[in-house]
């Protein structure tokens, strides 16, 4: 058997760690894998449907690649992932040419389906959603080999009331330290050196298992693996931000100073209305908290605007939130209308329009904050990773500690040295383009 799959991984980080892990079993399972639908036996998509724009891209590719199964270019067509447990039924009887739908706490599923379904056979897998992580899978990684995504959770408990994760994923369960550590350092010899920490809610880690949080635990544990040189961690709920957590933060060299903690509003009244747990007095005391701590501290949050009941107080609340926070990343989301979850029938919801001005003056707003703070980086010496070299020229895209990929900016360094991806740096900030840093290499990374 020499068949070759075309994967196609769409959505999240979390969701991409799952096509890795479905990745690997295939390639155990002495599969091949191509990107070129020309060349594929079989086509495998991982999917997502966290919000309207997501669920369109996973059913837009879904037929793209159905069009290729029905005129015969291929011979298997897989779904897997978030739409396919949210819409298991729907999905195989409105296309047709879908040979089998995998769950998403069925992944380990994938060779045994693909096997199936190469041999007539049409049959889907779904697990139940408090089923344990799965751990201990082989990953190919296809993020570059220099960093790489170690989930630490599955699912979540927090309800928040626009979510539909908990209904696709399950309720929040630890993946065991030690299978941790062994998958850190098995990505760690084979090249990465950034690691980043992610699950739907990273702060809560090992409550379900050990009776507590062990986050700050799992921390210091990977500082002491030799080969990783930064670890992120992302996806920090601001309330569930401990002093313990802060500390590690602070001490440990190697850990960014860098945190994802999405607030997703400033109103009180919305936040209560979204199921949130904090309100506007303590994301500041948060904040505040944690910039007099680690003062130079990468903050990244993200925004929902246009929640149902959504007022113009509630929108210039937001606002002035920002403008007195700064934070040095922000990403901002039009309110999705979820089905099955409480804020899809909640009275109040907003017309698009509305939502889209709400989210242009956000984003403007951002935009002069985050201009005006990579300006002030001018003359300023900082240590970045080598990500590529830019085409034709001699200089290089990297990364800062500020900067997590695919999500934040990126550094662009004139050198006519050669480096290779994963290089560390140090250079002198001369400029900034928009979100984008400009330097020059002052001298190269030693330890």
């Amino acid at each position: 058997m020499n068949k070759k799959v075309m994967f196609i991984s769409l959505g999240c980080d979390k969701n991409l760690v799952d096509s890795e892990q479905m990745l690997g079993l295939l390639a155990e399972g002495g599969y091949t894998f191509t990107d070129d639908e020309r060349k594929a036996d079989a086509v495998v998509i991982n999917t997502c449907c966290f919000i309207n724009d997501a669920k369109q891209e996973s059913i837009d590719t879904i037929l793209e690649m159905a069009e290729l199964r029905k005129n015969g270019d291929i011979e298997a067509l897989i779904v897997a992932g978030c739409l396919a447990e949210r819409y298991r039924e729907e999905i195989q009887k409105e296309i047709e040419e879908v040979d089998a739908v995998i769950g998403t706490m069925a992944i380990d599923e994938i060779v045994r389906t693909l096997q199936d379904v190469l041999s007539g056979k049409r049959e889907n897998h779904y697990q139940s959603l408090d089923r344990k992580p799965l751990a201990g899978l082989r990953r190919v990684v296809t993020t570059g080999g220099h960093f790489a995504y170690l989930k630490i959770a599955e699912g979540c408990d927090k309800h928040c009331t626009y979510c539909i994760i908990p209904r696709i994923r399950g309720g929040f369960r630890s993946v065991p330290m030690d299978s941790l550590l062994k998958e850190a350092r098995e990505l760690a010899a084979g090249g990465v050196k950034e690691l980043i920490l992610v699950a739907q809610e990273t702060t809560l880690y090992g409550m379900d298992l050990y009776g507590r949080k062990a986050l700050p635990e799992l921390l210091h544990r990977l500082c002491e693996i030799d080969d990783l040189y930064w670890i992120r961690i992302l996806y920090c709920y601001p309330e569930e931000i401990d002093e313990e957590l802060i500390q590690v933060i602070k001490e440990e060299k190697k850990i960014c100073h860098y945190l994802d903690l999405p607030v997703q509003h400033a109103s009180d009244r919305i936040l209560k209305r979204m199921g949130r747990r904090t309100n506007r007095e303590e994301l500041t005391r948060i904040v505040d908290h944690l910039r007099e701590e680690i003062p130079d501290i990468c903050l990244r949050t993200t925004l929902i605007t246009g929640f149902p009941g959504e007022t113009q107080e509630d929108h210039e609340t937001m606002m002035d939130f920002v403008a007195e926070m700064a934070f040095d990343r922000l990403g901002v989301f039009l309110y999705s209308q979820e089905e099955d979850t409480p804020a899809a029938v909640m009275d109040g919801q907003i017309p698009e329009k509305v939502k889209e001005e709400r989210y242009g003056e956000l984003m403007a707003l951002q935009q002069e904050i985050a201009f005006e703070a990579a300006a002030d980086m001018k003359n300023q010496v900082v240590t970045a990773m080598i990500e590529g070299r830019v085409s034709d020229e001699d200089a290089y895209v990297a990364r800062t500690y500020k900067d997590a990929p695919n999500v934040d900016g990126f550094l662009f360094v004139n050198t006519d040295r050669d480096f290779m991806t994963g290089d560390f740096v140090h250079v002198r900030i001369t400029g900034s383009h928009e979100y984008d840093l400009i330097g020059e290499l002052e001298d190269e990374f030693t330890e």
